[in-house]
């Protein structure tokens, strides 16, 4: 990896705008398509469960759920978006691209995780305003909520550059978005209150960092969370400055990305 004595703007920019035309430019994929997901998570619910459980904390169920459905959107585009840019370049033989410019490691690592933060954020404002239209979006914190999605999106998206360099071919991200993001999304009270879990269930909910990222995002919409809401902001922000830490020394090193 180049080293670079001055920070390179020019370049950084660049990088970043290379990173979110790719996900502009097929918006009925990467952001229609995700709101579509989501709206038909909202009707299966509804349909299922709407009935059956009328509140969680005092909340409508509808409103309890649209926070971990925004969420769940937010993070799953903002791993997609990088996991699928590593893997393209490698694939394709163009990562060469990316890595000959004066660029650091740190620079690389910002570039192309805040890329992936951007589709993840476009894709949670696209699926709040299209679900405030059936389901009552209520603001009690705009801080955490902002907090949290930034924070969020922004592991999913280091996730996504660790896992798209390590991936030889495009079964393994599968495997990734199968194995680790979808069960930690889905087992992290996206959809219900840990409370409603054994003991056992809630001790290994409390292991799970995207708990905590869907339960502060909720608490800055409903006003209830299922944990300390300073706990889960310091084990999101952890995780942040480790996973930070792993792409950083990996494009340093240039593991499996250079011959």
């Amino acid at each position: 990896m180049q080293q670079t004595t001055t920070s390179n703007w020019l370049g950084l920019y660049t990088l970043y705008m290379r990173e979110v035309r790719r996900f502009v430019k097929v918006y009925t994929q990467t952001i229609v398509g995700p709101v579509v997901t989501t709206l038909l998570f909202l009707a299966v619910f509804s349909l299922a469960l709407g009935r059956a459980v009328t509140d969680v904390h005092g909340v409508p169920f509808m409103e309890f759920l649209a926070p971990g459905l925004i969420m769940m959107a937010i993070v799953q585009n903002a791993f997609a978006n990088t996991s699928s840019s590593m893997m393209i370049s490698k694939v394709q033989g163009n990562i060469v691209d990316t890595l000959m410019p004066p660029l650091s490691a740190h620079e690389l690592t910002f570039g192309i995780a805040m890329g992936g933060m951007t589709r993840g954020i476009a894709v949670g404002i696209a699926v709040s305003a299209v679900l405030s239209i059936w389901v009552p979006i209520n603001i009690h914190n705009i801080g955490l909520i902002v907090f949290h999605a930034v924070a969020a999106s922004l592991m999913l998206s280091l996730l996504g550059v660790i896992g798209g360099i390590w991936s030889d071919k495009f079964d393994h991200i599968a495997a990734v978005t199968n194995f680790i993001i979808t069960p930690l999304s889905f087992l992290s009270g996206t959809f219900y209150s840990i409370e409603r879990l054994p003991e056992l269930g809630q001790t290994i909910a409390h292991l799970n960092p995207f708990f905590y990222m869907i339960d502060g995002f909720r608490y800055g919409f409903i006003g209830q969370s299922d944990a300390p809401v300073l706990t889960g902001m310091i084990v999101v922000g952890l995780m942040d400055v480790a996973l930070w830490i792993v792409c950083w020394r990996i494009f340093d090193s240039g593991y499996k990305l250079k011959p």
